[in-house]
């Protein structure tokens, strides 16, 4: 079987087609390359450089490549640039996932994996409730950017329920991590690269607000490691090769919050700085507490994170150096 990733030069991608190709299957990646580094790409593994949305495109490399399974990473994910550029959005997310899907069932590809996101769910809480957020918890996204990815996985459901095509959308929570330096997040848009930004230009961590109703006063959030995202994916992608006609939606988490202000103290300890952080005003729209319960993907698959907190620093840390040398 080979499978068809998109978006595999990226940060997740190239460690979702790292884990594929370890596990013994084929692979195909096709990136735009406007985010993505050819380089992360392992030898021997075709890249095919393209648009989502030029269907003839997809429908030749589908053809040539004899795919018989796509995996789904390719897509804009900028939260801020969603609310500023929604067109954007929904053309790349929205209409790119809809060629891709439409080039896949007419080339009788049989499994779909699409990359979801925890935005599906908004702001999921109200003040003090610390319950963990099942796949049943009602979704209101808050951005353009969420709203794409759950109208990605409406897409998705209905194209398998038309076509018999097995589908998973797999709601990623906060990711962070490298399985190796090189293919480390090199973006700063996220918390940890964020922290590492400041510590290394001597300047103090932010928080965006401290008076959230949770017992430290900043936001909680569930981290997950990369790799185990990536071998979430290969789990995922076998399920569905083996039960035809399968629909999956699951969370992928590990069930454990850590709030704003434990992680830039675990950031400061495995890092060696002794930066206190500064608090700033809070950002609209930030939820208080967004943990996953992780329940459903291990009885679905078998699967669970491995990787804990300090793996996950460890790793984006010795990758921080790797790209960002010290002089």
């Amino acid at each position: 079987m080979t499978w068809l990733i998109t978006g595999g030069a990226g940060y997740i991608g190239a460690h979702v087609v790292h884990a594929m190709t370890e596990a013994g299957e084929r692979a195909v990646v096709y990136d735009d390359l406007s985010t993505g580094i050819a380089e992360r790409v392992p030898q021997g593994v075709p890249l095919v450089e393209g648009s989502t949305l030029d269907g003839d495109r997809v429908a030749r490399v589908l053809a040539e490549h004899e795919v018989t399974g796509v995996v789904h990473l390719a897509a804009k994910k900028q939260v801020g640039e969603s609310v500023e550029q929604p067109l954007l959005y929904y053309r790349q997310n929205v209409e790119g996932l809809r060629v891709l899907l439409e080039a896949g069932t007419e080339a009788g590809v049989g499994s779909f994996v699409f990359s979801s996101s925890a935005a599906v769910y908004g702001m999921p809480y109200a003040a003090g409730n610390d319950a963990l957020v099942t796949e049943e918890t009602p979704c209101a996204p808050m951005s353009p950017y969420g709203e794409t990815k759950l109208a990605g996985e409406w897409l998705v459901r209905a194209t398998g329920r038309a076509t018999g095509l097995s589908t998973a959308s797999l709601r990623y929570f906060n990711v962070a991590g490298a399985a190796n330096p090189e293919l480390a997040d090199i973006g700063v848009f996220n918390l940890v690269p964020m922290v590492f930004e400041r510590l290394t230009e001597d300047r103090s961590p932010l928080i965006f607000g401290d008076d959230y109703p949770t017992p430290d006063g900043t936001c909680i959030r569930d981290y997950i490691h990369v790799a185990d995202l990536a071998e979430a994916h290969v789990a995922a992608a076998r399920a569905l090769r083996s039960s035809p006609g399968r629909d999956l939606t699951l969370n992928i988490g590990r069930g454990e919050g850590v709030s704003v202000r434990e992680m830039i103290d675990t950031i400061n300890a495995v890092t060696g700085h002794d930066s206190p952080p500064t608090v700033v005003p809070r950002r609209p729209g930030d939820p208080a507490r967004v943990v996953a319960s992780a329940e459903r993907i291990t009885v679905e698959l078998g699967w669970k994170a491995r990787r804990d907190l300090r793996d996950m620093i460890t790793t984006a840390w010795e990758g921080w150096l790797h790209h960002h040398p010290r002089p």
